[in-house]
């Protein structure tokens, strides 16, 4: 890690979409893009790219949530199809962006924890 910065937690990086170095900055511009630098330290951010995974985890996760839920709700109340989609829709929706955030900030605060995006910028 850098000197000069107590440790920040790649949790609470994620969980608040902050530098992984300081954990002050933005490491997102707007919804999901990466932000260039954090406007804080200025730890060099771009060509960050964490790839297909964080989508790839949101369709599992959420999508076992939204399932068991639509099939929860339908099997205990049997409401019309509009119910279904008046709420999961929006649960979807909501859920994707969340996750997105989080789980992009995440893999980039465990990147910047396992010293790869020193690596990364060094080939």
């Amino acid at each position: 890690m850098s000197e000069g910065y107590a440790p920040v937690s790649p949790l609470a990086a994620a969980l608040r979409c902050r530098c992984p170095r300081c954990g002050k900055g933005k490491v997102l511009e707007g919804w999901l893009a990466v932000a260039p630098r954090c406007g804080v330290c200025g730890l060099d951010l771009r060509g960050e790219d964490v790839g297909d995974g964080p989508a790839a985890l949101v369709i599992l996760v959420l999508g076992a949530i939204v399932v068991l839920g639509a099939v929860l709700l339908e099997t205990k109340v049997e409401p019309p199809i509009w119910v279904h989609l008046l709420v999961w829709i929006p649960v979807t929706f909501a859920g994707t962006v969340l996750l997105l955030r989080a789980l992009k900030s995440w893999l980039i605060a465990q990147q910047y924890r396992h010293h790869l995006l020193e690596q990364e910028r060094a080939r």
